[in-house]
């Protein structure tokens, strides 16, 4: 016989959410103390639930719910800060970060280090005029708590400090592999590298290359997943999306 858990006033933040039946909706939500985890939301969507304008993205929130499989039961909700609003830009990097999350994320692993850094990391969208300095930050710290940190110490060769003046191919499965020339997407020198370990990224070269270097990392991480969200943002950087977003909702 499965046993239902309860949990009450967990600090959680909602990544996602979709529609599901007539009047209710599922939301793929982080909590600090359990992790990633679904909840179903029994009408949340009708129009006179209390809950219809609080069950969103980067609104801070205390969740109440029962769980007896992989899907549980919202059984209370209510906001626990102040609104964080998004727009343009920053919109799409929080949304973003979110996607990231639910790519790589497990259900009902705690992690409540990744919760504080999410929290800190949509706080910076909301308040910094440059999102990218926050997201670079954001993906380093998320690889490092997932097992995945990135090598920007030392040589994978000779197991030596990097040489400033040294070029270095960055192999995501090695990390720093000395190379004679500049030719390939993923070389860096020495001092690039550790440019980026020391997240200087108030200076546009090493943002750059952060970038490049994270871009590659995270690919390989996914395994293949397709980041929509990227895309979006992308798109937007070539210019081929004229219109700004402003909106909030995930459906």
């Amino acid at each position: 016989m499965t046993t239902s858990r309860r949990v009450h006033d967990e600090p959680a933040w909602v990544l996602h959410h979709r529609p599901f039946r007539d009047s209710s909706r599922i939301l793929d939500v982080l909590s600090r103390q359990h992790g990633r985890l679904s909840l179903v939301a029994r009408g949340s969507r009708a129009a006179k639930s209390r809950l219809k304008g609080i069950l969103r993205p980067f609104l801070p929130l205390s969740l109440s719910w029962v769980i007896r499989s992989d899907l549980g039961t919202l059984t209370g909700a209510d906001m626990s800060g102040v609104p964080i609003v998004l727009s343009g830009d920053a919109l799409l990097s929080g949304f973003y970060v979110n996607e990231l999350l639910l790519k790589l994320l497990h259900n009902h692993d705690p992690q409540p280090a990744i919760f504080d850094i999410y929290g800190r990391t949509i706080a910076r969208l909301s308040a910094e005029p440059d999102v990218a300095p926050a997201l670079r930050v954001f993906e380093m710290e998320l690889l490092q708590l997932l097992g995945y940190a990135l090598n920007l110490h030392h040589d994978t060769e000779s197991q030596e400090a990097l040489v400033s003046e040294a070029l270095y191919e960055y192999r995501v499965e090695q990390g720093p592999v000395p190379v004679g020339n500049r030719q390939g997407p993923m070389i860096f020198t020495g001092a690039e590298i550790v440019a980026i370990r020391e997240m200087k990224f108030d200076q546009p070269a090493v943002l750059r290359n952060a970038a490049r270097l994270l871009r590659s990392a995270i690919a390989f991480h996914l395994g293949g997943k397709e980041l929509k969200s990227r895309k979006v943002l992308m798109e937007l950087k070539r210019g081929d999306i004229r219109q700004q977003t402003t909106g909030t909702g995930s459906e």
